[in-house]
């Protein structure tokens, strides 16, 4: 188990070196959580996310034969540039294993920050288990993405920062993957300020903290696809747990509607782009997860790294899950005029038409009809379920 001085070295050991993010005050955000929210911008951190914090105050604490026999790490994602970045600085060798699926922007963010990157497996546990093979083949140091004592109290500078920069903050809210970031996060302000909620954060899809809390151990879980990919770990960290066991108020879930939306939110209000992992915390405000109102809270938002190509899918999400932006499809009787006429119904709907097509042929489809595929962008889900109620008035049968 750590303690609270060892979150303090790690700050001192590391000054300099990583950033004080910011911590930004929201109006908007503010207003629709009915609570008074600050974001701490972690996905302005080097490497864009918080595990840079970790994996440095790791690789400090190695000793001088560890250091010559390098590091090693598996990860997919923000660990695997954390740790890249920080051995490039320190001039430790470095290999990440990466499944072979990983997104390319990351396998070359990793290999310019100087790593030797391998690709393994066809997930993180093979992955995982590669790399641990060769930390016995090599006697490389292997660093581990949260179970650690050294990335825990890394992590936990967060907490530090956030009570300097905030000191009568009353409230925290952090998401949760393996558990290293809210764990040091909840010491480091427990133990200087008992007083203030910590409050950890899943997504719906992988609640892996939450149960082996309910079951007093560490439990490994099932979990569906997730846009929060960064905190869709199976199994929490041994070290974590115990920690978060002691110091964390409790923990909530966000699901992927809740993320979309917050997402595009944060891209359209703050001009922010985040990851799903990062957009959970203030997504559990905005969705009025917490049993809290009227306090000084604090958003952690822990990374921003979104592949570009993704980007334009994470609006679109985000579009329909708002109801700005919805596809259905209808009957239409193929004769002259009458895709004109839906077409003016539409516009006197005030919904406007991005794209369309039509299909003659289809199992379904009747002599003397088509089917009409329509992309609308359109004020709210309001709107969506007005539209389709007019529309059904009007004698058109949807076809979601």
């Amino acid at each position: 188990m750590i303690c609270i001085e060892d979150i303090f070295t790690a700050q001192e050991k590391m000054n300099g070196m990583i950033h004080q993010t910011p911590l930004d005050f929201s109006k908007t955000f503010s207003t629709l959580s009915k609570n008074e929210v600050y974001l701490k911008l972690e996905n302005l951190q080097k490497t864009g996310s918080f595990k840079v914090r970790g994996s440095f105050n790791k690789m400090l604490s190695l000793r001088k034969d560890e250091v010559e026999k390098g590091v090693i790490a598996a990860s997919a994602g923000n660990h695997a540039q954390g740790v890249a970045f920080s051995s490039h600085l320190l001039n430790i060798p470095c290999t990440i294993i990466m499944p072979k699926g990983a997104p390319i922007s990351k396998i070359l963010a990793t290999r310019q920050y100087g790593a030797e990157v391998e690709l393994h497996g066809s997930g993180f546990d093979e992955a995982l288990n590669y790399a641990l093979d060769l930390k016995q083949q090599t006697g490389a140091a292997f660093v581990h993405p949260f179970d650690d004592q050294f990335i825990v109290a890394g992590q936990g500078t967060v907490g530090l920062e956030i009570l300097a920069q905030l000191p009568d903050v009353e409230a925290v809210v952090c998401p949760i993957g393996g558990g290293g970031l809210i764990a040091g996060l909840a010491m480091a302000i427990k133990e200087q300020k008992p007083d203030v909620l910590v409050y950890g954060i899943e997504a719906l899809a992988c609640p892996s903290m939450k149960q082996s809390l309910q079951s007093n151990k560490v439990v490994s879980i099932d979990s569906s696809p997730t846009m929060a990919d960064g905190i869709a770990v199976k199994k929490p960290g041994e070290l974590p747990f115990q920690i978060v066991q002691k110091y964390v108020d409790d923990i909530f879930c966000v699901d992927e509607m809740e993320i979309a939306r917050t997402m595009l939110m944060m891209l359209e209000r703050s001009k922010l782009l985040v990851e799903g992992s990062g957009a959970c915390s203030l997504a559990s405000l905005l969705y009025r997860k917490l049993p809290i109102e009227g306090k000084k809270t604090v958003a952690v938002i822990s990374g921003g790294n979104v592949d570009v190509s993704f980007i334009s899918r994470i609006i679109e999400r985000g579009m329909v899950e708002a109801g700005r932006f919805v596809h259905f499809s209808l009957f239409l009787k193929d004769k002259p005029g009458e895709l004109e006429k839906l077409l003016g119904n539409i516009t006197n709907l005030e919904a406007n038409v991005l794209n369309l097509s039509l299909e003659h042929i289809g199992e379904k489809i009747f002599p003397g009809y088509a089917m009409l595929h329509l992309s609308l962008e359109t004020k709210n889900q309001n709107h969506v379920e007005f539209i389709f109620s007019e529309l059904s008035k009007k004698g058109y049968e949807i076809q979601s």
